[in-house]
């Protein structure tokens, strides 16, 4: 090997610095682990912790001192499946950015292209597109976007005028859009950086309008998804009072009688606002219950600027009574514009005299124009406080303008005797009076029925300002701390019993130069873990799995040297010839390159059109194949040039392998009819299973939907769990067993298409409810949220939306046709013949099939999850990678011996070629599966379904690649054609 010095100096060179970058993850380890010491079970205490020492020394190394900060950013990152926390991806409503830049234009053309865009958008087509392509289509060149009705207007006065056209004026408001998306990013990015979570991370998505936003040891679920979804829509309006809006609801009961009441009242009881104000009324009504359709469901009247006190469930069905045609003409003039809205829950004491959960109705004063008198948009601070009872409150300060408008209307509402409401996203927090006459200085205070938190939270939203449309959730993951140490236990043992298992049988059937394959194997893995250090990469479940699947694929290349080493011993050549030649590119490094290569294609694919931790898997499984080769190619040669010059007793084998593979000698193209008969049948059940029986179990990844980990106490009946949970949501929800039987996996669709703030909360709810009775001793606090060493309710949940689904079946289907094309591609340039690139696609295509018809036959059967989802998709990628791994190793000796004009015929070069590899076949997919079977039994219950299909894909991919990939190359080639080509590019070199 030339430049061996070198070699040896750049690889010692790497070694230390992967051990530099990976001394920052053990020393940030020690002070986080010394932070939950200091802090206990108090994740604020230990954020504030972490905070101080942020900028003291924790870590010196030769003359560099280094913080606890720089520490930070150096370390590798776990992932929120490894850590616990909260992931989710927030859409930015596009639809209501256009809707402000036409300045809620009722243009009947530009209404239909918003609402034709919502119903039509396209998988991984962004709503922007899908509006301008609906706009084109309704307009038909007669309406204008720069119509003074549409875009021509004072938002965007200077920026368009009436003489640009559609396409000047779309470029324009595509850059609205994304300053609008950017604006949204900063405004959450303040928010989360002020909520109190270790090492958040906030991104944009390509220009889909989304963001997401990971928060490792977050546990409060339904307080973080508030804080993110709240755009912090803050407005001051005058209230009506009770006493002027009395009457009016009064009117709206009595009419609503004529299509609510279904019983008939013999004795017909006033209702009229004067007499609600009086006990005999109150005692009348009591005795009418069922007769009066609004006030029955009033549980407290009002006072003052409320109007009376609802429970939650029924303000839906309020809002519906208050905004009928029927109940809006009978508004007053003074009414006229009157809106109404809901306060924050508190709790009042019901008939029985006991204490339940309400809301408030207020009316506030609008005109016309539903502009408030003042927007939130004066606020330049604000800090949570506590009020002059010691309550929870908020403080504002305004800016000069805002102190003004505040003095005014103050002042107003200290002449009135009335009130003002504090309004933020629609909802009432107070409607406090002026008893003390105009208030200067632009100060003011929310106050309600808060607590800390909520003030906190509150007062963040303030001063980072409000969101520019709302935010909705449309896919979310959130990850118990428990349930990720349970992944981490999980994932090392897997990754240490893996390890050990390839270490000791390459020492068992190579000897001497196994141990050093195990070398270069243990420098391989410190390689991969500096590479993610220095990367900043973010450690997954799957990611270790690709860790550990590359250990299993990690010695394939030395297998292929070593394999080669061996014939040219037998050959009779000496061991140092035969060590030379098989790293040249005649010996094995064409078909090294060649198979890694294949195999980094469709983990780059992967890359690309994967998202969250499947990205991982893809990161690391493409880091693994860089460093084997650069392992298997160096390091092991350095090693073996040493056992050479040392004249020590170098083996390929031991007494035990010596003669395994020996003086093979199989018609595999002889059975090539017996094989393609299988592979129908198996294709064809596969086909009509899929298709015709029992189809594939899709996960919510591909139809949308919620799912929740929840573990008992004790073993549970799933359907039993099923049916409580379908009786209390109303649909259909499944309950399946996941892994033992104390713990289900539960799916539900119900309101997956709501995505406006309170719903998850509803859901959560409804779960809890449902589930009740399996968990007595347990509240709905201790089972939604994410605490440490928490090992019942939740332990993982998660959301996705229908628009996403949809993106993520559309990405996956380009992600295999894309892998499929890319690879043909690739071996139609290497090998320079269409029918090796015809045999290796179509066998990956069988394989695929196949694992699809597995999934589909069984997924029914076996006792762990086999959804399909976009880890399935990760895992059918790496069976098509590996698959064509196997594949072109075979080929790659066709085309050596076919160059070297080996005597026999075209089909008898082609059976000594398979037989000369079946040593390799067979060594890698041993090693490969040995390490597969390991994450299978102890990876945990997360990654079995997605370790099941790389193990069943891995064993028809074996078997595809000897008996149809290579029987399909030799039925479609011109043989003659073949070797003729072959020696010339032999005689080339």
């Amino acid at each position: 090997m030339q430049s061996k010095g070198l070699i040896k100096f750049f690889a010692i060179l790497f070694a230390l610095v992967c051990i530099y970058q990976l001394s920052f993850t053990f020393v940030a380890n020690k002070v986080k682990d010394d932070a939950k010491a200091f802090a206990g079970d108090d994740v604020l205490k230990e954020v504030k912790y972490l905070d101080s020492i942020g900028r003291e020394k924790v870590f010196s190394l030769g003359f560099t001192d280094y913080t606890y900060n720089e520490v930070k950013d150096k370390q590798i990152n776990k992932g929120l499946d490894l850590e616990g926390g909260i992931n989710v991806i927030l859409q930015i409503s596009v639809k209501d950015i256009l809707s402000g830049l036409a300045n809620n234009s009722q243009d009947p053309t530009f209404n239909k292209a918003l609402a034709d865009a919502t119903r039509n958008q396209k998988g991984n087509q962004t709503y922007l597109d899908a509006f301008f392509e609906a706009f084109d289509a309704e307009s038909k060149g007669k309406v204008k976007l720069s119509s003074p009705d549409i875009f021509f207007n004072k938002n965007l006065d200077g920026e368009i005028n009436l003489k640009m056209t559609d396409n000047e004026v779309k470029a324009v408001i595509k850059r609205k859009v994304n300053e609008s998306v950017l604006s949204a990013f900063e405004v959450l990015r303040k928010r989360i950086d002020k909520f109190g979570v270790t090492q958040p991370n906030i991104q944009q998505l390509g220009e889909s309008g989304r963001i997401l936003v990971e928060l490792p040891g977050a546990k409060d679920v339904d307080r973080i998804k508030k804080l993110l979804q709240s755009t912090a829509q803050l407005e001051f309006w005058e209230t009506f009072k009770f006493e002027e809006v009395g009457q009016y609801l009064g009117s709206v009961n009595e009419a609503l009688k004529a299509t609510e009441v279904k019983v008939d009242v013999k004795e017909k009881t006033s209702t009229g606002i004067d007499s609600l104000l009086t006990d005999t009324a109150k005692d009348s009504l009591a005795n009418t219950k069922g007769n009066n359709p609004l006030f029955d469901k009033m549980l407290s009247y009002g006072g003052g600027p409320v109007l009376g006190y609802f429970s939650p469930k029924d303000t839906a069905k309020i809002n519906g009574y208050l905004k009928r045609d029927s109940s809006k003409a009978l508004l007053t003039p003074e009414l006229r514009y009157a809106r109404f809205v809901w306060g924050k829950p508190t709790t009042v004491d019901n008939e029985k005299k006991e204490k339940v959960e309400a809301v408030e109705l207020y009316a506030l004063k609008t005109d016309r124009t539903n502009q408030a008198p003042i927007s939130g948009g004066v606020v330049i601070d604000a800090r949570d406080s506590f009020d002059q009872f010691g309550k929870p409150s908020v403080t504002m300060q305004m800016n000069g303008k805002g102190a003004k408008q505040w003095e005014e209307l103050t002042g107003k509402a200290f002449t009135q005797k009335s009130n003002i409401a504090i309004v933020l996203d629609n909802i009432v927090y107070s409607a406090p009076g002026v008893s003390t006459g105009p208030i200067a200085g632009g100060r003011s205070e929310i106050s309600g029925n808060f607590t800390i938190d909520e003030t906190k939270d509150l007062s963040n939203v303030l001063r980072a300002g409000k969101l520019p449309a709302k935010a909705d959730i449309v896919q979310s993951d959130v990850v118990g701390p428990s349930l990720g140490q349970e992944a981490i236990d999980n994932g090392m043992l897997s990754f240490l019993i893996g390890m050990l298992s390839v270490v000791l049988w390459m020492i068992l059937y190579y000897g001497k130069s196994g141990i050093y394959a195990n070398i270069s194997l243990l420098v391989n893995i410190l390689f991969i873990f500096g590479i993610l250090a220095s990367l900043g990469a973010v450690l997954t479940l799957p990611g270790i799995a690709g860790i550990v699947l590359t250990i299993g694929m990690a010695v394939d290349a030395n297998v292929i040297i070593f394999e080669r080493a061996k014939e040219e011993l037998d050959a009779g050549k000496t061991v140092e010839e035969a060590v030379n030649y098989s790293y040249t590119w005649t010996g094995a490094m064409s078909s090294i390159f060649d198979a890694n290569i294949t195999t980094a294609l469709t983990a780059l694919i992967l890359l690309v059109f994967g998202t969250g931790p499947i990205k991982g898997f893809a990161t690391t499984l493409l880091i693994g194949i860089g460093t084997s080769l650069f392992t298997a190619i160096f390091i092991t040669r350095i090693f073996l040039d040493w056992s050479v010059r040392k004249n020590h007793l170098l083996t390929f084998s031991t007494p035990m392998s010596h003669n395994w593979f020996k003086n093979m000698n199989v018609n595999f193209l002889a059975n090539k009819k017996l094989a393609y008969g299988i592979s129908s049948v198996l294709v064809i059940i596969s086909l009509v299973s899929l298709f015709f029986v029992n189809g594939l179990n899709q996960g919510v990844d591909f139809v949308g939907g919620r799912t929740f980990q929840v573990r008992f106490e004790k073993e549970v009946v799933a359907s039993e769990v099923s049916a409580a949970l379908t009786k209390t949501f109303g649909t259909n929800v499944e309950a399946k067993t996941f892994g033992t039987g104390n713990q289900l996996k539960i799916t539900t669709k119900y309101k997956v298409n709501e995505e406006s703030e309170g719903v998850d909360k509803e859901v959560n709810e409804k779960l809890f409810e449902g589930l009740k009775s399996y968990f007595p001793k347990t509240s709905y606090e201790d089972f939604v949220t994410n605490s440490e060493g928490k090992q019942f309710g939740i332990l993982q949940a998660s959301k996705v939306g229908p628009t996403v689904a949809e993106d993520i079946k559309t990405n996956s289907y380009w992600a295999v046709l894309g892998s499929l094309f890319i690879v043909f591609l690739y071996l139609l340039i290497s090998f320079r013949k269409w029918q090796f690139s015809l045999g290796a696609v179509l066998a990956v295509f069988h394989d695929v099939i196949i694992v699809l018809g597995v999934y589909s036959l069984f997924w029914k059967v076996l006792p762990f999850n086999m959804e399909i989802d976009q880890a399935f998709i990760a895992a059918i990628l790496t069976v098509i990678g590996y698959s064509l791994n196997d594949t072109v190793i075979v080929f790659d000796r066709v085309r050596e011996y076919l160059g070297k004009d080996v005597k026999g015929t075209f089909n008898d070069v082609v059976n000594k070629a398979l037989n000369t590899t079946l040593s390799r076949t067979v060594n890698t997919s041993l090693t490969t599966l040995i390490v597969l079977f390991a994450i299978f039994i102890l990876g945990g219950e997360t990654i079995r379904g997605f370790v099941f299909a790389i193990l069943v894909g891995i064993l028809v991919g074996t078997y595809s690649s000897l008996f149809i990939a290579t029987p399909i190359m030799a039925d479609t080639i011109n043989k003659q054609d073949a070797r003729k080509d072959a020696f010339k590019e032999v005689e080339k070199k």
